[in-house]
């Protein structure tokens, strides 16, 4: 796992970089998904069944695929940090960041002592042992760390949350965010419009990668993400991607009973 991150790359560049969601543990689904074109894959520990051990097959999966994978942890848990870091991730996107302590707790869980702190544990991440400082060296430079903004107290805090070293970016969750307005899944209602635009003020005059995820396998949604402005763009996850495309199969076909 020691190459050269790519990813980490075109964030310190702000380049633009898509990736997708995973939330069905089948190795299957990470390897078409990983041999599609996406740049990096998350799997989704916070809206799945997917346990940590499918969570090292998917991550070995990806990895081996040449693609980066990535983590969402189910919460700012610094136990679930080390467990996937050790198991192979390359980073982590950590969902409810609502303040500047909360991103430094996420920050220090990633890394080892003194800059962190990480307990120091031995597994396929370390090459099982046998690479432990390569591994150090590595994490040091290439570790990604994404702190998802989805509530309003994240956007009223962001400036704060995105001055903490060693957080890479954030990514925009809608349908939290929505919520946390008290307007659940109402995109286009002036409240969530006005909440997003805060946001938008915010990228303009930061150095730090934006991010969005746009849940819907909607071309033209996605297109207008990048002309927004954002450059870590997450296209759909898996589930929507069946579904979506099956209903649009059979619209299709017609009813043929």
């Amino acid at each position: 796992m020691y190459f050269d991150n790519r990813l980490k790359r075109k964030l310190k560049e702000k380049k633009l970089s898509i990736g997708s969601w995973i939330t069905i543990a089948h190795p299957a689904v990470a390897e078409i998904m990983a041999n599609s074109g996406f740049e990096w894959l998350v799997i989704d520990l916070e809206h799945s069944v997917i346990t940590i051990r499918e969570a090292e097959e998917l991550i070995r999966i990806i990895e081996l695929s040449g693609v980066t994978p990535l983590v969402r942890l189910s919460s700012n848990n610094p136990v679930q940090i080390k467990r996937v870091m050790d198991a192979g991730a390359h980073g982590i996107i950590v969902p409810m960041v609502n303040s500047k302590k909360e991103a430094l707790c996420a920050v220090e869980a990633v890394r080892y002592p003194p800059k962190g702190n990480r307990g120091v544990g031995l597994a396929r991440a370390q090459r099982y042992g046998s690479n432990f400082n390569k591994y150090r060296e590595w994490l040091d430079q290439n570790s990604i760390i994404i702190v998802q903004i989805e509530h309003i107290k994240a956007v009223n805090n962001i400036e704060a949350i995105l001055s903490v070293e060693g957080i890479d970016g954030f990514i925009v969750g809608p349908y939290d965010l929505s919520g946390s307005l008290g307007i659940p899944g109402q995109f286009k209602n002036d409240l969530m419009i006005k909440t997003i635009s805060k946001i938008k003020n915010f990228m303009k005059n930061s150095n730090k990668i934006s991010g969005y995820h746009v849940v819907e396998p909607d071309i033209e949604q996605f297109q207008e993400r990048i002309h927004e402005g954002y450059h870590f763009l997450a296209y759909s996850v898996d589930i929507r991607m069946i579904d979506a495309s099956c209903r649009k199969a059979f619209e299709k076909i017609g009813d043929r009973k």
